[in-house]
């Protein structure tokens, strides 16, 4: 597998989470790519503390990517390259958020990736609306892409036109919109996480997601594109 380049401003692996700490049983990685503000990680804290709940058991490992002024492409496909060699050949998920989310969705290209989640992705989609955001290093992940309608720093419109563009080339990528909640998704908070876990652990592990997701993955642009998140999402995956 090709090597990346050193990731900028020293950026670094976090301590792990989940799979009880043993290397040996480690079955997935999460890579857990943050905004450009540590004063402002968005929903990847609480992410990833459900993420070893959940899915720990199991073998999943969460890794946030540690950066001092905004994660880039080249700091998330850096991170896949040291999660293959801690970890070996196993599938790694991008999860990112505002800058993070759009470097995950940059870096998908990387060999060891399987899946993406893109929360409130700032893209630069509709500043040039000659050089839109590429989708060919999607083809062949599993994409979610969520973002709340009132988001008054990331346009939720231009995730929706990327998602649209991938969706031709990547039948699994699908997207949730979270009504009347901002840039920071913190209105519908557990929500968004729950979702974000039931697709990680379906994309790394069992192949199989809540109805919602399942709808969303087959349903047609616009629909599986402009997927409502249901206020109390994790509750109802419980009951």
């Amino acid at each position: 597998m090709a090597q990346h380049a050193p990731p900028a401003r020293g950026a670094r692996l976090g301590r792990a989470a989940g799979a009880n700490g043993s290397v040996s049983t480690v079955s997935g990685v999460v890579l857990l790519l943050p905004g450009a503000s540590r004063f402002a990680p968005g929903p990847v804290r609480p992410l990833a503390r459900a993420l070893a709940r959940s899915g720990g058991a199991q073998g999943l490992v969460a890794h946030p990517v540690v950066h001092g002024a905004g994660p880039r492409e080249e700091d998330a496909a850096w991170a896949a390259d040291e999660a293959v060699r801690l970890y070996g050949d196993v599938p790694v998920c991008l999860a990112g958020f505002g800058a993070g989310g759009r470097a995950a969705l940059l870096a998908a290209g990387h060999g060891a990736v399987n899946s993406v989640v893109a929360l409130a992705p700032c893209l630069t989609e509709g500043v040039d609306a000659g050089s839109p955001e590429p989708v060919k290093q999607l083809a062949g992940r599993q994409v979610l892409i969520v973002h709340g309608t009132n988001d008054a720093r990331s346009d939720p419109e231009s995730s929706f036109r990327l998602a649209e563009r991938a969706k031709k080339a990547n039948r699994s990528t699908c997207r949730f919109e979270v009504h009347s909640d901002g840039h920071g998704l913190r209105e519908h908070r557990s929500e968004v996480v729950a979702l974000a876990v039931d697709f990680v652990r379906g994309a790394m592990h069992s192949g199989r997601w809540s109805r919602p997701v399942v709808d969303a993955l087959a349903a047609p642009p616009p629909l599986g594109l402009r997927m409502p998140l249901a206020s109390g999402f994790g509750r109802s995956l419980r009951g």
